[in-house]
């Protein structure tokens, strides 16, 4: 039975909610929950936390199709790219989860079934395999499902049985493969001949059945679980009646696309099956979130669409090409994943500068390759050669791999990381961080807050730490920590800065200079400036009130510029990072290019409109999945627990946030823009100021117009037209000083020209000529050769502590004297060194007391050079 990819999908997704299974939208392809992947890579990544226990669904069955990449990192597909049959940087993961609810049983039939009966695969066409160790799945398969026992095979650890680590969850997997038939070479699963393709494994079932401890042995988990996956193109090969998953519907779309942008009728060819396949994995890295850098993930995407741009190179391609395939993708996949339509723009310009600047820099690269490789010796390209064409003209490693198996060769990966290593050496500095509070303590018990209702309350001292550890008492100036049981001191969190203020006990008073989390307690960091506080002591906290309320209006103002950004860039802008201070704040976003001044005027108005319409801030408490069906807005790769606290200001913005707010917007009064600029590729950063520390911002430019206006003699209205009258009779000005000096050293010159001597019967003029701009000094020098005919010039200019040096040399001299000698002759006795043409060479230096000495030797050395 013949079903397109998407068809294949939807009926999967189907099947598994007809049996209760919660369908889940796939995740971004940025791990929310696991800082150690690169990128989202199976389908259980969305679910991990639910596997181990930290967090909990509204679900205990699940189902997804899960979009992943493997192109970094230790899960690295990307060279065996367009080289075989199915590899893939982009790839969908077809999946059904059971968190503590069906084991084994369940999930085999589920398969089977699907497998068997919604999409018809003969049941002789399919093969078994199970851990060696598991009769339990073993006798399903061959007792209740009825497979044949001779399509069955007994595998090792090594393949059927899964670990999340060393230690923790882990438990054997049965996996199902298809047999292409006996036309293919290989043998079943199992077997010597198994690394063939005739036999394809297409699905894989993990049972979550031990917590493996630290010393090997293994505990039965109280809730088992199921963790599946079923590659969407493997399945889709098979149900179209194809081998290779480039075959399939969706790729053969991308690869004629690609042929015809192009310009070749080679459909075979592996360069469109690279391009396909990397169109894919760039446009939903970028759609979701990903911008091409120098650095991790987004160093990643810039090494995908330089690999697709040079095999798009290698097949003619005249122009940009690779942004145009977007078109075709949005045809195949744009019904099942509408963000690709969503962020069509914005895709398009990234994709097409990118292609931009490597296209400057590949033909050099290029030409510096051909040259090592036609000097090649034996089959390893040199490691530092792959390095220089990495860290000189962009070319990653696996690139120049690429090109290197085109020609039978292979690179010096073990030379390139060395180099590599030795460059990190380098460029680090050496630094000593203080460890951080969160790494020092493990503190028992829990910190209720209170602050956002109160900031006052009474509290008890549960703890006291000095220098890492704890104490019963702190006496007078003791710089310590204090724990409270509950407390209205925000600790910092978010990008909010921790809350400061005072703690007052029957015996002594601590100054609260910063509120930081220390695992589920937060810490009071401060010193006592009066008296003695003990541990159990019974305390006042309250917090700076004035300095907090400062801290809302900053805190609230990011999400409304947050969510003007948006709406004034795109809705590509995403927060990479803020800090929430008094004075202050700071909002990092993504964005791929400058900011106008035109469009901060315009997202600096608007701003200001909606703070003036007033809108009411409103928090609630709610599950996570209901937060995002209301639309609101989860910071780009942030971790959340399953209730969210949702913060609304109107309409406008809809943000997870746990942080403190004002009331109503109009709080805010004032918002003003101080700069903008790019802190990293791909990333933009605004400072601004709310309230009165605006009001003080917009007083002192007033202040700095009015003395400018005063200085310049006129009134602030006309500011603009007198600066512009000044700046223009300042360049007529300058035009005129230099025509002075330039008359000056040629009345100069020609006054020198009576002290040239002849040396050897060639004529030398040594001088230093007073008054001469150093701008000018090349030209002087070049009006006194013309006038020698034949000779040798070497001039000296003292401005204040510096000294400009030029040495000139007419050409039917420069066999017997080079300038670029001549001049460090004298350079290298004031303290410099210079070079150039042998005609004409300059130089520098600061040791002015040892100048006359120096233009003294200058003629003994030309008299020994002639």
């Amino acid at each position: 039975m013949h079903m397109s990819t998407a068809e294949i999908r939807d009926a999967f997704l189907a099947y598994y909610q007809q049996q209760q299974h919660q369908v889940v939208a796939s995740s971004s392809l940025i791990p929310g929950n696991d800082a150690t992947l690169l990128f989202t890579n199976a389908g259980m990544v969305p679910f991990k936390d639910v596997f181990i226990g930290t967090d909990k669904r509204a679900y205990n069955r699940a189902t997804s199709s899960q979009r992943c990449v493997r192109a970094g990192g230790k899960h690295n597909d990307l060279e065996n790219v367009g080289y075989t049959a199915r590899h893939h940087t982009f790839f969908e993961m077809l999946g059904n989860f059971s968190f503590g609810d069906y084991f084994k049983r369940e999930a085999i039939k589920f398969a089977w079934h699907f497998l068997t009966e919604e999409l018809k695969l003969p049941k002789e066409k399919l093969w078994v395999t199970v851990f060696e160790e598991d009769r339990e799945a073993e006798e399903i398969w061959l007792n209740e499902i009825g497979v044949n026992p001779d399509c069955l095979s007994r595998i090792g650890a090594k393949d059927n049985f899964w670990s999340m680590g060393d230690t923790g969850p882990c438990g054997p997997c049965t996996e199902i493969f298809f047999d292409h038939g006996e036309g293919v070479a290989g043998g079943p699963p199992g077997t010597p001949e198994e690394d063939g393709d005739r036999y394809i494994e297409i699905w894989n079932l993990v049972f979550m059945q031990f917590n493996r401890q630290a010393d090997g042995t293994m505990e039965d988990l109280p809730k088992p679980s199921v963790d599946t996956g079923m590659g969407l193109e493997r399945i889709a090969a098979i149900m179209q009646g194809v081998h290779s998953n480039y075959e399939i519907d969706i790729f053969q779309g991308l690869i004629k696309a690609a042929a015809k942008i192009i310009g070749t009728n080679d459909l075979d060819n592996k360069s469109l099956r690279v391009i396909a396949d990397h169109i894919r994995s760039c446009s939903f890295l970028i759609a979701d979130g990903v911008m091409p850098s120098n650095e991790g993930r987004g160093y990643v995407l810039r090494r995908i669409i330089r690999r697709a741009v040079r095999h798009g190179n290698s097949l003619g391609a005249k122009g940009l090409f690779f942004y145009q395939l977007l078109d075709e993708l949005i045809v195949q996949m744009g019904q099942a994943y509408p963000e690709l339509e969503k962020n069509k723009g914005i895709i398009t310009k990234l994709l097409k500068a990118e292609e931009e600047q490597f296209a400057r820099t590949l033909d050099r690269g290029l030409m510096i390759l051909d040259e090592a490789l036609e000097k090649q010796q034996g089959k390893v390209i040199d490691g530092e050669l792959v390095f220089k064409l990495y860290d000189t003209y962009g070319f990653p490693a696996d690139l120049t791999a690429d090109i290197a198996r085109e020609r039978d060769l292979e690179i010096d990966q073990a030379g390139f990381e060395s180099a590599m290593a030795a460059q990190r050496q380098r460029a680090q500095k050496a630094s000593n961080f203080a460890v951080d509070y969160n790494e020092q303590l493990k503190l028992e018990g829990e910190t209720q807050f209170l602050g956002y209702e109160e900031q006052t309350n009474d509290a008890l001292v549960t703890a006291l730490v000095v220098d890492g550890e704890e104490v019963s008492e702190l006496v007078q100036d003791q710089r310590a920590i204090v724990v409270l049981d509950q407390s209205a001191f925000y600790a910092e969190s978010g990008g909010q800065v921790g809350d400061t203020g005072t703690i007052t006990t029957s015996n002594g008073v601590f100054k609260v200079e910063d509120t930081t989390k220390i695992g589920s307690v937060f810490g009071h960091v401060g010193v006592v400036i009066s008296g003695t506080v003990s541990i159990n002591d019974k305390a006042n906290a309250e917090i700076n009130h004035k300095r907090r309320n400062d801290i809302a209006l900053n805190h609230s103002v990011t999400h409304i510029l947050h969510a003007v950004l948006r709406r004034e860039l795109g809705e590509h802008v995403t927060q990479k990072g803020s800090l929430v201070e008094a004075d202050k704040l700071r909002f990092d976003f993504s964005h791929f290019e400058g900011v106008t001044a035109d469009q901060l005027m315009e997202v600096e108005r608007m701003v200001n409109d909606y703070i003036r319409q007033n809108a009411a801030v409103e928090t609630q408490l709610m599950d996570l999945e209901q937060a995002k069906s209301a639309g609101a807005m989860a910071l780009f790769g942030e971790k959340y627990d399953n209730d969210v606290r949702v913060v609304s200001m109107g309409p406008l913005s809809v943000e997870l946030c746990g942080g403190t707010h004002v009331t109503n917007t109009g709080d805010i009064g004032l918002f003003k823009i101080v700069s903008e600029a790019g802190i990293a590729a791909g990333v933009r950063r605004i400072e601004a100021v709310t309230g009165s520390y605006a009001i003080e911002h917009m007083q002192m430019l007033e202040n700095q117009l009015s003395t400018t206006a005063s200085v310049l003699k006129t009134d602030s209205s006309n500011l603009i037209e007198k600066s512009q009258q000044l700046v223009e009779k300042n360049r007529q000005l300058d035009k005129l000083v230099n025509e002075l000096k330039a008359q000056l050293a040629s009345q100069q010159g020609a006054n020198l020209l009576d002290n040239v001597i002849e040396i050897n019967g060639i004529k030398v003029l040594i001088a230093q000529l007073d008054g001469v701009d150093s701008k000018t000094l090349r030209g002087s020098v070049d009006e006194l050769k013309n006038k020698l005919g034949s000779g040798i010039v070497m001039a000296a200019v003292v401005d204040g502590a510096k000294i400009s040096l030029i040495a000139g040399v007419t050409k039917d001299l420069t066999g017997k004297v080079k300038a670029g000698e001549l001049v460090n002759v004298v350079a290298t006795q004031v303290g410099g060194k210079g070079g150039g043409r042998p005609d004409m060479a300059m130089a520098g230096g600061s040791d002015v007391a040892a100048l006359p000495q120096a233009m003294a030797s200058v003629e003994q050395w030309l008299a020994d050079k002639l």
